[in-house]
């Protein structure tokens, strides 16, 4: 299995990239689980620059780019993709807003979806 990030969500996470000016050649999106949250787990979602060697890769391709373009790489320590592996990140324009996870391996999660339980 792997992560997946939607359109949506790619072209939300562009946007922040762009308005930060961060290059995707050598800045990462990095998905990280954490204790705490109201229900259990919280996800953290941050900019990185650097890998470890041990971290989950997967690339996507911002919508509308070239072949020649660079990808969004998004990082996953490994602890954590136990926890998100088949999961899929989405950004949502309903209510606050924001970006939301449909994780499989959560059995329950809170309403504004940033926490979770196993």
């Amino acid at each position: 299995m792997a992560i997946e990030v939607t359109e949506t969500a790619l072209k939300k996470i562009k946007g922040e990239m762009v308005s930060r000016g961060l290059d995707p050649k050598t800045n990462f999106l990095r998905i990280g689980v954490r204790g705490g949250g109201c229900s259990g787990f919280s996800y953290q979602l941050e900019f990185d620059t650097e890998r470890n060697e041990k971290d989950k890769t997967f690339d996507f391709p911002f919508p509308g780019q070239t072949d020649d373009e660079p990808k969004l790489t998004v990082l996953v320590d490994v602890k954590s993709y136990l926890l998100v592996n088949g999961a899929t990140l989405d950004y949502s324009t309903e209510g606050l807003g924001g970006f939301v996870f449909a994780n499989p391996n959560a059995k329950s999660s809170c309403g504004c979806g940033q926490s979770f339980h196993t």
